[in-house]
């Protein structure tokens, strides 16, 4: 999991755990938390939209850079 991504989740209480056998990790959250954790990763995601939308790529493509994922 992306480490931006984890500390967006534990600034709002998510807690983390692992998966069967120890191989993934995953959250719980409150529906509260879920929602607050939702809106801070949107709110992110339109920073890093804003704050490079004049470069040469689109602003999609700096949202996923940011966050890790791979096209």
């Amino acid at each position: 999991m992306n480490e931006r991504i984890k500390e967006l989740a534990e600034q709002v209480g998510g807690e983390f755990y692992e998966g069967f056998a120890g191989s993934t990790n995953f959250v719980k959250f409150t529906e509260d938390d879920f929602e607050k954790f939702a809106e801070l990763l949107v709110k992110e995601c339109a920073d890093v939209a804003t704050l490079n939308q004049y470069k040469a790529f689109t602003p999609g493509h700096y949202v996923k850079k940011h966050f890790g994922v791979e096209s």
